[in-house]
């Protein structure tokens, strides 16, 4: 586990609420507090969508959404003249990504062995925090993929050029 204090919070909330930048992680879950407070979870409710439709809006295999789906919701909460009071947004890497990121790390894990790799993003008026975070379905010491999972959002904010420390 890594905690990334972000340093341009201004930057980061474009990058965040207003680019594709973080669109392919999957949403965990979010709250935001404004004049009240919201709550959404991630998981996605193929009810709601008819066959046509359900096909236009693609998910993986786990049924959680991808960030690109809920940013406009989120966006329009945190309109207004006044900043939100705080927010917090959990990410996951996709499965996919998860695959090639143990290959690619030579960990010898498999993806049905992680249970998530997360991205927690915390605002409140100590300031804007990106928290790295593992979980295994199953019982390891070995912190490999916890090193490599920090070392990749590591990577990912200096290719998004998202300065922190």
């Amino acid at each position: 586990m890594r905690s990334f204090q972000i340093q341009d919070t201004r930057d980061f909330m474009k990058k965040l609420l207003m680019a594709d930048t973080f669109d392919t992680f999957q949403l965990s879950e979010a709250s935001i507090t404004t004049f009240a407070s919201f709550h959404m979870d991630g998981l996605f409710h193929a009810d709601y969508f008819g066959s046509q439709e359900e096909d236009a809006f693609p998910v993986e295999k786990d049924n959680y959404v991808l960030w690109k789906r809920v940013r406009p919701f989120f966006f329009d909460l945190t309109k207004g003249k006044n900043t939100p009071l705080s927010f917090r947004i959990v990410f996951r890497l996709a499965p996919h990504n998860v695959a090639k990121l143990l290959m690619q790390s030579g960990i010898s894990l498999t993806a049905e062995d992680v249970d998530g790799l997360f991205l927690n993003i915390r605002f409140d008026e100590n300031g804007l925090y990106c928290i790295s975070g593992t979980s295994l379905r199953i019982f390891s010491l070995d912190k490999s993929l916890e090193h490599a999972w920090d070392a990749m959002l590591e990577k990912f904010f200096r290719k998004k050029e998202i300065p922190f420390c």
